[in-house]
C-alpha cells in the first residue's frame, strides 16, 4: 500500500528532521576535526582524493603506499622519524574519518535539498538561505585542504591562521543550520513582550564567535600547553615572556603565550558581557521570559569556563581539550538561542 507522506499536513516534517540531522552531524565534524587536530593526525593524508579517498585502505600495500607519501613530509622527517606503520594507522583514521563525515554531510544535505527544491516543499526564502549553506559546505572542503596544504611542505604542522579559517567556517555553518531549523520550526511573534536591547545578545554571541577563532589560534600553537597555571599565568597576571608593547603588534597572533592571555581576557569580557545581560533580565519584569533562556546560557557558560580552566591546568589533556570544544559548541547554541528568543519579539 502507498502512503503519501508529503502531505499538506505534514510537509515540513522531513524538512525539519533534516535540518535537524545535519546540524548535528556538522557539530559531530567540529569534534571529530578538533580531535584530529589533537592527535596531531591531520597531514596523516597527503593528498586531496575527493573520490578516490573515499574507500579505506583494503591491503598491505595500500597502507605502506599512503605511509611512504606522509614519510615524504616535514612532520615525519623532523617530528615522527620513529613512527611505525601501526602507529600511522592510529592518524590515518582519525583523519579518514573525518574527511569522510565531511563528505556524507555534502552528499546528505545536497540530495534531499534537490529534491525538497524539485517537489517545491521549501519557500523560496529558505530555498536562498539553504543554498548558501550548501555553497560554505562547498568552500569548507576546499579551506580544509587548503589548511592541509600549508602543512605538507616547509611546516611540520598547518598553519594556525589557516587552521582558524577553517574552524570558524565550521561554526558559521552550524550557527547558519542551527538559526534555519529554529525559523523552520517558529513562526510566532510575540508581539506583547518587550524587547532585550538586540546589540547586548549580538555582541555577547559576536565575542563568543571570537573567542571560539583565538581558541583555533591558542590549538594551532599548541599554546594550552604552556602556563599550566590559573588565574595567574605562572605568578603573573601578564606572561613573563613577552611585553605588554608585544601586545598591540600583529605578532602577538603568532607568539603562544600572548595568544593564551588574549584567550583568558575575552573569556573574562564574556563574563562580564552575560552578567549585564542577565541583570538586566531579571531586574526587569518585562523580561521574564527570557529567564529560562537566560539561565541555559549560564549553565553553558559555566560549563565552558569550568573545563577551559581544566584544560589549562592539564596542558590541554586530549580529552578535556575535546570537552572544552564541545563546550563551545553548546554555548555558541544557547547564545543563539538567546539571540533567536530576542529576535522573534516585535
Amino acid at each position: 500500500m502507498y502512503i503519501n507522506f508529503m502531505t499538506d499536513e505534514n510537509k515540513n516534517f522531513y524538512v525539519t528532521y533534516w535540518l535537524l540531522i545535519i546540524t548535528f552531524l556538522v557539530a559531530l565534524m567540529i569534534i571529530v576535526g578538533g580531535l584530529t587536530r589533537l592527535t596531531d593526525s591531520g597531514l596523516s593524508i597527503t593528498n586531496w582524493e575527493l573520490f578516490s579517498g573515499i574507500l579505506p585502505p583494503l591491503s598491505l600495500n595500500h597502507w605502506n603506499h599512503l605511509f611512504s607519501l606522509y614519510q615524504q613530509i616535514p612532520e615525519y622527517k623532523l617530528v615522527n622519524s620513529s613512527m611505525t606503520l601501526e602507529q600511522f594507522k592510529v592518524i590515518y583514521w582519525w583523519e579518514y574519518v573525518h574527511r569522510l563525515l565531511g563528505r556524507t554531510i555534502g552528499l546528505l544535505y545536497i540530495i534531499p535539498l534537490i529534491f525538497f527544491t524539485y517537489k517545491k516543499k521549501v519557500n523560496k526564502n529558505f530555498l536562498i538561505s539553504f543554498y548558501l549553506i550548501f555553497f560554505l559546505i562547498f568552500i569548507q572542503g576546499v579551506i580544509g585542504w587548503y589548511m592541509v596544504k600549508s602543512g605538507l611542505s616547509e611546516r611540520t604542522d598547518v598553519s594556525h591562521y589557516r587552521l582558524a579559517l577553517h574552524l570558524t567556517l565550521a561554526f558559521i555553518i552550524f550557527v547558519l543550520l542551527l538559526w534555519n531549523y529554529l525559523k523552520y520550526i517558529n513562526n510566532k511573534n510575540f508581539k506583547h513582550y518587550r524587547k532585550l536591547p538586540f546589540f547586548l545578545s549580538i555582541l555577547f554571541m559576536c565575542f563568543i564567535f571570537l573567542q571560539i577563532v583565538i581558541g583555533a589560534f591558542v590549538s594551532g600553537l599548541d599554546a594550552g600547553q604552556i602556563y599550566q597555571s590559573w588565574p595567574l599565568m605562572n605568578k603573573y597576571y601578564f606572561p613573563d615572556d613577552s611585553n605588554l608593547n608585544d601586545l598591540f603588534s600583529l605578532n602577538s597572533f603568532d607568539t603562544p603565550s600572548l595568544v593564551q592571555f588574549i584567550h583568558r581576557n575575552i573569556a573574562y569580557l564574556i563574563v562580564l558581557i552575560f552578567f549585564i545581560i542577565a541583570t538586566i533580565i531579571f531586574k526587569t519584569n518585562d523580561f521574564f521570559y527570557m529567564r529560562k533562556t537566560i539561565l541555559l546560557v549560564f549553565a553553558s557558560l559555566v560549563l565552558q569556563i569550568v573545563l577551559g580552566i581544566y584544560t589549562v591546568l592539564s596542558g590541554a589533556q586530549i580529552i578535556l581539550a575535546s570537552m572544552h570544544q564541545i563546550g563551545s559548541i553548546i554555548l555558541i547554541s544557547t547564545s543563539l538561542i538567546l539571540v533567536f528568543k530576542n529576535s522573534k519579539i516585535s
